[in-house]
């Protein structure tokens, strides 16, 4: 069983210029570092690096002899700083919009350079995770040999900043916020075919209410247990603020420039990170770079597919890994 483990604090400054004292915190599973291929996991907007093991958001993805196989590699994942998984109050980030993707990926690499960790064999990410993964190898690369990054984008859409938007407003709302953005958030997370399909217009046995209701109130209250209202506004903050472009260079350009065996994988109804678009990223990508592929999950449940449909992601990963 791995236990989480932690980095030395150390003062971070952003490219705004504002001063932070920030913890890294951390897992590792399979092989010691040092010993094998190191695998880098980046967590979606509500999970944390416990990425394997019994309680693991990715078991089924990530063990013994299992697509991302911990008998063959060492797999790290960190916590992104501020969500709150290490349990201590002071390491909460407040004044969150200080803060984007690229300060998170440059603050992650100062925890893999005092880990000594020079070169890492695969990084994989799903949604906001995928997201850090583009900037993490739109800074270093040649850091990665293959990345996958799974559900996500390397620009922020206005389809995926109005999302935010609306999350960001209801989130202001220090008693119901999270609540009310939770089960907002399901309806995109999911996508009509799989609730219609689910929920077949029933209503709760024994009550008045739509089962659907039940569903959005229970997602609401689960959240409100085991997150935190500082930690949630922070992530879906960095998640509007994914873009790998430059003064100089557009997002594909960074992209094509990554030396990296690029996998991108979408899901066909996915509502966040459509896969219209992502095959319209991979089409101007190809154009560019050779070593860039896309896979697609068929799926009716839209976002969430990628924590729901294992064994359609597990095929597509033994092929690459």
């Amino acid at each position: 069983m791995s236990e989480l483990k932690e980095l030395v604090s150390t003062n971070f400054t952003t490219a705004t210029g504002v001063e932070a004292r920030i913890n890294l915190s951390y897992h590792i599973f399979g092989k010691a570092l040092g010993t094998a291929p190191v695998v880098l996991v980046n967590h979606a907007l509500t999970g944390n690096s416990e990425v394997a093991g019994d309680n693991g958001w990715w078991k089924s993805v990530i063990g013994d002899d299992k697509p991302i196989d911990t008998t063959r590699f060492t797999v790290l994942a960190f916590n992104f700083p501020g969500n709150g998984f290490d349990q201590k109050p002071e390491n909460l980030i407040h004044n969150y919009k200080d803060f984007d993707l690229n300060a998170i990926a440059n603050i992650l690499f100062e925890g893999l350079d005092s880990l000594g960790v020079e070169q890492v064999y695969c990084g994989i990410g799903g949604s906001v995770g995928g997201a850090l993964l583009w900037h993490m190898a739109a800074i270093r690369p040649h850091f990665f040999e293959k990345i996958i990054p799974v559900g996500c984008d390397f620009k922020a859409t206005d389809w995926l900043r109005a999302l935010c938007k609306i999350q960001d407003d209801l989130l202001q709302d220090d008693e119901r916020g999270m609540h009310l953005a939770r089960q907002h958030g399901m309806t995109f997370y999911r996508c009509p075919e799989g609730l219609n399909h689910k929920f077949q217009n029933k209503k709760t046995q024994g009550s008045d209410s739509f089962m659907v209701e039940d569903w959005l109130n229970y997602h609401g209250c689960a959240l409100e247990k085991r997150f935190q209202l500082s930690a949630y506004k922070l992530m879906n903050h960095l998640l509007s603020t994914v873009d790998i472009s430059t003064e100089e260079l557009s997002a594909v350009e960074v992209a094509a420039s990554i030396t990296s065996e690029i996998h991108i994988v979408t899901v066909d109804s996915d509502l966040l990170f459509t896969a219209h678009q992502s095959h319209l990223n991979y089409q101007e990508l190809k154009g560019q770079k050779k070593e860039v592929y896309y896979h697609e999950i068929e799926s009716i449940h839209g976002h969430d597919a990628i924590l729901i449909e294992y064994p359609k992601l597990s095929k597509i990963l033994q092929k690459i890994i």
